[in-house]
């Protein structure tokens, strides 16, 4: 089968790879439909995210068609139409039964790396390295989806494909990032980041009753698009003094809650945005964190900030005392998805939720090189690219 593979830093390539089959008797085998782009899948291109190899499926982000299953799979059956979670729970462990998915104890099989760099490793996910469990990605004709049961979700037919594809990773990572908040009745909100998941983030807040969403990036088309389709009000840093600003607008106080939804090549204007690139650069610290830390600053005391960029290891300059003197809570995760994808299929298919409107440039999965250099350099005003492989039979 055809799938799109990490070829090296910044370069990815349509290749022929061996089709996907039943390894263990909870699998099965999805016809992808669609796959988007994302984030965070930058951080691999750069080569910021360690133990890729040449030939690595990539892709996390997908809608498809149940098309196999092994004897074990009792809840999916052949045919049916299902988003997969981009993160990969086993569904029995202590952490999966505490709705705390990410944090699967059983599906990264090469736990080594992260054990050593974080202490403890996290669960594995789609087409995200060998340190987050090696599995194929989304990219692709067909993928494996390990415990079928528990990470496809099957999508309601009032859902078209355009919008469910998104409930696969950028609206329950979204949704989570207003949930750990704790937004409520009245809040006041900022988002870096007018990505998929800044706008989903916007979008949760707004429907946990923030009063207002402010929506944080430097392009112009993003900022457009978080104000007119979403309602947040925009705000572009490159013209603006985003801690000024966020002061004014909140009558000196700062946000109720913070959302960081950039991660860890955030960018930024300025002496410490250069430092920060060249630290990153020199492998002197793994991540860039400016708006990270700008997510500290601004938040008001005794509010919260929500992380849901990807950051991998250390960042410099990490303000531990704004954190600690104004009394914030910091809270961050990879996505719970499953704790949120079923509520939000519902809420795609009332009407109350639509993220097509990201699927900026559908295109078949052949221009795949051409689609991760719009989506990464933010040309034609792409927001999301999302690939459709050629059925075959």
């Amino acid at each position: 089968m055809k799938a799109l593979c990490w070829a090296g830093i910044n370069e990815v390539a349509v290749e022929e790879v061996p089709d996907p089959t039943i390894l263990n008797r909870q699998d099965a085998i999805v016809r992808v439909t669609a796959s988007s782009v994302c984030g965070s899948d930058l951080h691999l291109l750069d080569g910021y995210v360690p133990t890729m190899m040449a030939g690595d499926v990539i892709g996390h982000e997908f809608l498809g068609e149940v098309a196999e299953v092994g004897p074990d799979v009792r809840e999916r059956r052949v045919g049916e139409r299902v988003t997969v979670c981009s993160i990969i729970g086993c569904g029995r462990c202590r952490y999966c039964r505490s709705q705390m998915w990410s944090l699967c104890d059983n599906t990264n099989p090469d736990p080594g790396f992260l054990e050593a760099l974080n202490g403890h490793a996290t669960a594995g996910i789609f087409g995200y390295s060998h340190a987050m469990g090696g599995f194929a990605g989304s990219h692709a004709e067909y993928v494996r989806v390990p415990y079928a049961d528990v990470n496809a979700f099957p999508v309601p037919d009032a859902v078209p494909d355009a919008g469910a594809v998104f409930a696969s990773d950028a609206v329950p990572t979204g949704w989570m990032g207003a949930d750990m908040g704790g937004v409520g009745p009245g809040d006041v909100v900022a988002v870096w980041g007018c990505g998929g998941v800044g706008q989903m983030a916007a979008k949760a807040a707004y429907l946990m009753g923030a009063e207002r969403v402010i929506a944080i990036d430097r392009f112009p088309e993003r900022l457009a698009m978080a104000a007119g389709r979403v309602g947040a009000e925009p705000l572009n840093y490159e013209e603006t003094d985003v801690l000024e600003a966020l002061k004014e607008a909140t009558g000196g106080r700062g946000p109720d809650v913070c959302i960081e939804a950039v991660g860890m090549e955030s960018h930024g204007t300025g002496g410490q945005y250069a430092y920060d690139r060249v630290k990153q650069a020199l492998r002197l610290q793994t991540d860039r964190g400016l708006s990270l830390r700008q997510a500290i600053q601004a938040c008001r005391k005794g509010g919260t900030v929500a992380v849901l960029g990807v950051f991998l290891g250390f960042v410099d300059k990490f303000p531990m005392g704004a954190l600690m003197n104004k009394g914030l809570t910091l809270r961050s995760g990879q996505q719970h998805g499953h704790r949120y994808i079923p509520m939000i299929l519902d809420r795609m298919a009332k009407g109350e939720i639509d993220a097509s409107f990201l699927l900026t440039h559908p295109m078949p999965l052949e221009e795949g090189a051409k689609g991760y250099e719009l989506f990464k350099h933010k040309l034609d005003g792409c927001v999301r690219a999302v690939f459709q492989p050629a059925r075959t039979t």
